[in-house]
């Protein structure tokens, strides 16, 4: 069932793992995914085009550097007037890095809340006017269970978090009242390219390390995610607003 009809999906991060997933799963239910990543992905239009066969959907591949605000800002406005708006805008990219919070430079920590949440303000002043206008709008942003304190090494990375997480509740406040919705979601650790950069040769003592404390005794996929989302920007959720749910496997 095309439970998404035609929105337009402008979806951050769109290569990595959890963008793959969420991709296809909303194309899968008619969405036209706009995924933006960074335009120096040597095969973005390839994997694209891989994800729209797999999906039989509509998935288009838009070139932009969250690392510069303003001209992200511009170039997702300019977009969502050339597509005739943007139904629904979720926040999914993210930098993390894993080491001793001395060890990380200012910049680093610049780095990361610029990209992990200043960006979701950037583009929600982007795409709200269009929201606005067609009094509906549906805005999902990515947080994370690193707030709850249990994560050594991540401070740069919980800080933008927590950003996100004030975004999210003062946004959905703001823009309730124009039939715009905010949600939140907060994953645990899912298995993705990202944790094996991160981790590289402790790959094992992590994961043994997250089934210990997980209460299900099986890895969160990126597909878990994208239902999720997906529950989140269709019509079964229009009275979900200003929350933050976590996908964590019971930690």
């Amino acid at each position: 069932m095309k439970v998404l009809g035609d929105r337009v999906v402008l979806l951050t991060g769109g290569l990595g793992s959890l963008g793959r997933a969420q991709a296809v799963r909303l194309a899968r239910a008619g969405a036209r995914v706009l995924l933006l990543d960074r335009p120096d992905m040597g095969d973005a239009e390839q994997t694209v085009a891989a994800l729209g066969q797999q999906a039989k959907g509509d998935i288009a591949f838009i070139g932009c550097d969250l690392n510069r605000l303003a001209e992200a800002e511009a170039a997702v406005a300019a977009l969502a007037a050339k597509e005739g708006g943007i139904d629904i805008l979720i926040n999914n990219a993210a930098l993390i890095i894993n080491r001793p919070f001395e060890e990380f430079s200012l910049t680093e920590y610049e780095d990361q809340i610029r990209v992990n949440s200043s960006a979701a303000f950037a583009l929600a002043r982007a795409c709200a006017p269009g929201m606005k206008a067609r009094a509906y709008g549906k805005i999902v942003n990515f947080c994370s269970i690193t707030l709850n304190g249990r994560w050594d090494g991540y401070v740069p990375y919980v800080a933008s978090k927590g950003a996100m997480l004030g975004l999210t509740k003062s946004l959905a406040r703001e823009l309730g009242p124009h039939g715009i919705r905010v949600n939140a979601v907060s994953p645990g650790a899912v298995v993705s390219e990202a944790e094996e950069r991160v981790f590289g040769d402790r790959l094992k003592q992590y994961n043994d390390w997250i089934l210990e404390n997980q209460s299900l005794k099986k890895r969160i996929e990126p597909e878990n995610v994208a239902e999720l989302v997906l529950f989140l920007v269709s019509p079964a959720s229009d009275m979900i607003s200003g929350q933050n749910i976590a996908i964590d496997g019971g930690w």
